[in-house]
């Protein structure tokens, strides 16, 4: 591969320079009762319909671009919006400050203001401002057994009490909050 023929001390400059990238949030959370109809276009992104309509969101994230266009050029400062159902990122808020009887504290592990921290030697990912659709899929994946990376067992207890309506509820919390500077 193309990568091997990288010098280690390039490779580790790369990984230094990205590392300290400040994170910013392309997503902004909206709650709602009704969503626009969607239709999936250039690969897998889901726009709203050319047909244009509203839909029930249920109990689901429907995450949309705000320029379908900028998204299919690949700009890396495309918006989005996540439409959540009403009343989740107070739900949210409730499971993730306090465990809401269902299980920890997100800022337990990803710190306060859930930017990430380091604990020992490892450094647990903030979460703060990403994208509600990737962190429901990364919840269901670690209810679920999908997920087998080095922090996966250690999640498995904290996502073992939780559903999927719990999931969303979290998703819309996080996704909504500021992102905070790197530890």
């Amino acid at each position: 591969s193309t990568a091997s023929h990288v010098a280690q001390a390039d490779a580790e400059a790369a990984a230094a320079y990205f590392a300290a990238l400040p994170y910013t949030t392309t997503v902004r959370v909206v709650e709602t009762d009704t969503v626009p109809v969607t239709e999936l276009t250039f690969g897998s992104v889901r726009v709203a319909a050319a047909a244009g309509g509203t839909e029930p969101i249920g109990q689901r994230v429907i995450e949309i671009p705000e320029d379908a266009e900028r998204v299919k050029l690949h700009d890396p400062r495309a918006t989005f919006v996540a439409y959540v159902p009403k009343g989740s990122i107070a739900k949210g808020e409730d499971i993730v400050t306090t465990g809401g009887g269902k299980s920890m504290a997100c800022a337990t592990c990803h710190g306060q203001g859930l930017g990430g921290q380091l604990l020992g030697d490892a450094s647990v990912p903030p979460i703060a401002g990403r994208s509600a659709m990737y962190l429901v899929r990364q919840l269901y994946d670690l209810k679920g057994g999908a997920r087998a990376g080095e922090w996966s067992a250690l999640m498995a207890p904290v996502v073992a009490g939780i559903d999927l309506d719990d999931m969303v509820a979290i998703a819309a919390y996080v996704a909504s909050r500021p992102v905070v500077s790197k530890p």
